[in-house]
């Protein structure tokens, strides 16, 4: 069962209820309040331009635990000549910009709406979000966003203008030593690639638990 939100009260059905392919509920709007409120349990907005909101909440978890995180040789290369410059939370807005960029899979437009941007670019203002950006030669080159939420980082996008530019955004997040777990929402073969492992809900409810 897909429930709808009331639009007069912030509040989200038990994410246990959630359909098999993890939708919840539709509607609501992307406040800050509400979004805050869908993180802590386990929750994130995912739709399409034109569509309601929709909240899904997966059964299972893909998540990076930061001290798991591979390493190829290459990108311990790319690492040591030090190809690229990383900053954390200097170019918030032109990262989830060129995140909004980046296709979907036999998916037109994108899932980064405008009215998303807004809402994460206000989390960020208010330190709910955070960014890292990769650069080269003074020029952004890559890198990802997301939502903290105490020890684990709600990951929620990544850019690359360049070859292994959002993979150094992900290994320096993983090695910042602030985060016991990088949830990563969706599996896909990069994450897997790096070190990604799925968990239950049950699992990850324990992670979020202050």
């Amino acid at each position: 069962m897909i429930f709808r939100l009331p639009d007069d009260d912030v509040v989200f059905p038990n994410p246990e209820l959630a359909e098999p392919d993890g939708l919840l509920a539709i509607g609501g709007d992307l406040s800050m309040e509400r979004l805050l409120l869908a993180y802590e349990n386990g929750i994130f907005p995912w739709f399409s331009e034109d569509d309601p909101i929709c909240w899904y909440s997966p059964h299972e978890r893909c998540v990076i635990y930061p001290n798991a995180i591979k390493l190829s040789k290459s990108m311990r290369k790319v690492l040591k000549d030090q190809v690229f410059e990383v900053s954390v939370n200097t170019a918030f807005e032109a990262v989830i910009e060129n995140c909004a960029k980046v296709g979907r899979k036999d998916q037109p437009g994108t899932w980064i709406t405008e009215e998303m941007q807004e809402a994460y670019i206000a989390l960020h203002k208010r330190g709910f979000a955070s960014s890292i950006e990769v650069w080269h030669d003074g020029v952004l080159a890559g890198g990802l966003y997301g939502v903290d939420m105490g020890d684990v980082f709600c990951g929620e996008s990544m850019f690359s203008l360049m070859s292994n530019a959002s993979k150094v955004a992900l290994i320096t997040l993983c090695g910042m030593n602030k985060f016991r777990l990088i949830d990563c929402q969706l599996p896909n073969d990069h994450l897997l690639s790096m070190g990604a492992t799925m968990i239950s809900r049950e699992q990850y409810m324990r992670f979020l638990q202050p």
